[in-house]
């Protein structure tokens, strides 16, 4: 039995025993749900217009490291929010029923599964775990507690991925087995917010730290942290794992057998730990063959996935679908949402961070598994980390249960 097959048996049993000891009730339409958020960085702040817009939810607290963040966040909602720079006040709070975490990757899992256990339903961003290691503790908190998690894997939740799904599941495209997925951007991400704007006698650096080893304060690595070991994954972990996780969705995936990753630093040597221009090449049971590649140095093909059949390719972004058939085996179809170049990262339709958080909520409500549960954050994540090992290492990284 594979380890996600254990964790879905886990799953199914901590869902009977926290039944039998007197899960939490469904909540009416009527009922506000009152969120609270952890971090409220870049990332918060993209959302909390979205969630705003959704009735029936009002955000209540805050909590950042960063005094300049809490005041940024604290001003699009309510200035009397309650804030905190210490995230268990937070929790600690019975005005609050759900928490958004938005935090840096490695306290994705710590601050989930302190949020499970105070009795909040989570909404977490990805990738949900920093390493393999945490993949077992935050599966049974998720568990025991009973609470509706969803990972912020948006893409499960846009309505034209849900009907391309549909296209799949009529056998239109045949047997894939090639899959090419691209983040390509053309963007000085190296020096954009290199410029000393916070005042370190402002943030809890130790709090941002947590787990991470000591060292000095770093206004770079602070507002940067996605490329540093310590505290990110690289493209991998932060852009790969949307369009991996998709695939996983869309063809019933598991996880890869085993990954060979190479990386180049076109701009960012000796600034970033992770690199700034990678690829990668994992291999499936049913030999299927994945392949995702990502830089800032180009933008040809922006953010997709392309799904190659025997029969037809189907192409995918955040606001379109097309249907490319082989020669003589049916008729080109698209169907889009969203306006402006193919692979844009944002289209103006769908809303995927509106619908996301909508299902979350709505899970919330009737108290059943959201479209991105740990479960499917955690298959998503674990493939990325294999990428990332086979790029450390310089050697084919195998898939270990």
């Amino acid at each position: 039995m594979s380890s996600f097959s254990k964790q879905t048996r886990r799953t199914f049993l901590g869902a009977a025993a926290a039944t039998a000891l007197g899960a939490p009730r469904a909540l009416a339409a009527s009922d506000t749900i009152q969120v609270g958020c952890i971090g409220t960085g870049g990332r918060c702040r993209q959302l909390l217009p979205a969630l705003k817009r959704i009735p029936g939810v009002r955000v209540v607290a805050m909590c950042d490291i960063n005094d300049s963040a809490l005041d940024l966040a604290r001003a699009m909602v309510d200035p009397k929010a309650f804030v905190t720079k210490h995230y268990k006040e937070l929790l600690d709070r019975k005005d609050v029923h759900a928490v958004l975490i938005a935090s840096p990757d490695h306290w994705h899992v710590p601050m989930t599964i302190d949020a499970c256990a105070a009795g909040k339903d989570v909404y977490v961003e990805k990738p949900l775990t920093h390493s393999r290691a945490e993949e077992t503790a935050v599966q049974e908190a998720q568990d025991r507690h009973g609470r509706i998690v969803q990972v912020g894997m948006q893409q499960r939740s846009m309505t034209h991925i849900q009907k391309a799904k549909e296209v799949i599941k009529s056998g239109r495209l045949g047997e894939v087995h090639k899959i090419h997925m691209t983040w390509n951007r053309n963007v000085d991400r190296v020096r954009q917010n290199n410029k000393a704007t916070i005042d370190p006698k402002k943030v809890d650096w130790k709090a941002f730290l947590g787990n991470a080893p000591d060292q000095p304060f770093d206004e770079y690595r602070l507002k940067n942290w996605r490329w540093f070991w310590d505290f990110g994954g690289g493209l991998f972990t932060d852009l790969m794992v949307h369009w991996l996780d998709a695939a996983h969705w869309l063809l019933d995936l598991d996880h890869p057998l085993k990954a060979t990753s190479v990386g180049s630093f076109v701009s960012a040597k000796g600034i970033w730990q992770t690199p700034d221009t990678v690829q990668t090449l994992m291999i499936y049971p049913g030999e299927l063959q994945l392949y995702f590649e990502a830089t800032f140095c180009n933008a040809r093909n922006g953010a997709m996935l392309e799904l190659m059949g025997t029969d037809a390719t189907l192409y995918i972004d955040r606001g379109r679908y097309e249907v490319h058939p082989e020669r003589d085996r049916g008729k080109y179809e698209e169907f889009v949402l969203g306006t402006g170049k193919r692979g844009r990262d944002f289209y103006d339709k769908p809303d995927g961070e509106q619908l996301h958080l909508e299902n979350w909520l709505q899970a919330i409500r009737g108290r059943h598994k959201p479209v991105a549960p740990v479960e499917a954050g955690v298959r998503a994540a674990a493939a990325a980390h294999l990428a990332n090992e086979a790029l450390r290492s310089g050697q084919i990284a195998t898939w270990k249960g």
